[in-house]
């Protein structure tokens, strides 16, 4: 029990050192300090095992733990960023931001602010767009910022694009199309959400056995992944499984 002790606020005070030595955030120190377990762990996570290798991997894990501790920290940089200099780059970074937080009325205004001039055709904002409106429940808007996303046949037409047009056409009872575009979409796109927005569509409109059929090759696949991106993969495989209750 003693060495327990000795141990844990030995590693703290070694992270105490980190800090300072760092020169990050003495918050860090006190955080350290009062939770001396989970504090190093999430401090190690964050910071240490980056520095120590600098890998992909480190760095999604420090990620994960970053929004894991203060989901909402980016949305705070990005808007200081943006107010300090409102280029397009900025507030498309405040807009994708403010999207992941729910915050698609101020993320559609972003969006739409930045698609002006000689970016009005950038197909990564006219994207954003499209989504936040069809979050907004709009998709006959959606659509139409879809149809000019697809007139860019080079950039337009993507995987990510298709399963918005998806999304667009089931909201405006377009089935057939629908179902092309989200197929296309699921068949090629990278990740989960594709194969769980199509599962959940055939699930919504009659076709429950396919969707079953997709849910279990999507628990398949869920096996083999690991760390943060199986978290995500699996919010998309219950979306799907929900759809089918």
């Amino acid at each position: 029990m003693i060495l327990s002790l000795i141990l844990t606020y030995g590693v703290a005070l070694l992270l105490c050192w980190h800090v300072v030595r760092t020169g990050r955030d003495t918050f860090w120190i006190w955080i350290v300090l009062m939770a001396p377990g989970i504090g190093s762990v999430i401090y190690i996570a964050m910071f240490v095992i980056p520095d120590l290798f600098r890998g992909k991997t480190a760095r999604n894990v420090a990620k994960v733990a970053r929004e894991t501790l203060d989901p909402h920290r980016e949305y705070r940089e990005a808007k200081i960023a943006c107010q300090e200099t409102p280029t397009v780059r900025n507030q498309s970074r405040l807009a994708a931001a403010a999207a992941s937080l729910g915050h698609h009325a101020e993320a559609e205004a972003l969006w739409r602010a930045a698609a002006h001039g000689v970016h009005a055709d950038d197909p990564v904002l006219l994207l954003g767009l499209a989504n936040a409106l069809l979050e907004l429940n709009r998709p006959a808007d959606a659509l139409t910022v879809l149809e000019k996303l697809g007139e860019d046949e080079a950039h337009g037409r993507t995987p990510p694009s298709a399963l918005s047009l998806g999304r667009a056409y089931e909201a405006l009872g377009r089935l057939d199309e629908a179902d092309r575009a989200y197929q296309w979409a699921a068949e090629r796109m990278p990740g989960f959400e594709a194969l769980g927005r199509y599962a959940a569509f055939m699930a919504r409109h009659g076709r429950r056995d396919e969707a079953r059929e997709l849910v279990v090759e999507m628990d398949k696949r869920l096996v083999k992944l690991k760390g943060p991106f199986r978290k995500e993969a699996q919010m998309w495989r219950d979306f799907a499984a929900g759809a089918l209750r």
